[in-house]
């Protein structure tokens, strides 16, 4: 499937499908997390408990930062 990226407003962005929409069960007002892969966007859900996550993974990642890229030569 195919989706323009249209201009809306000061922005730019998607319309999903309606059908697409009823198959995930989303409606308008929901929230997605986008993850950026090399060449692709994964839009998923967002719920808190992915948020709480990912929160945690920043805290993380900050706190052993050092070690982090020292591991990453």
């Amino acid at each position: 499937m195919n989706i323009t990226v249209r201009k809306i407003g000061n922005s730019e962005g998607v319309i999903l499908p309606k059908e697409m929409l009823e198959r995930l069960n989303l409606k308008a007002g929901d929230t997605l997390t986008v993850i950026q892969r090399e060449q692709s966007l994964e839009l998923l859900p967002s719920t808190t408990s992915l948020a709480e996550q990912l929160e945690a993974a920043r805290e993380g990642m900050a706190q052993y930062r050092v070690a982090l890229r020292e591991l990453a030569k």
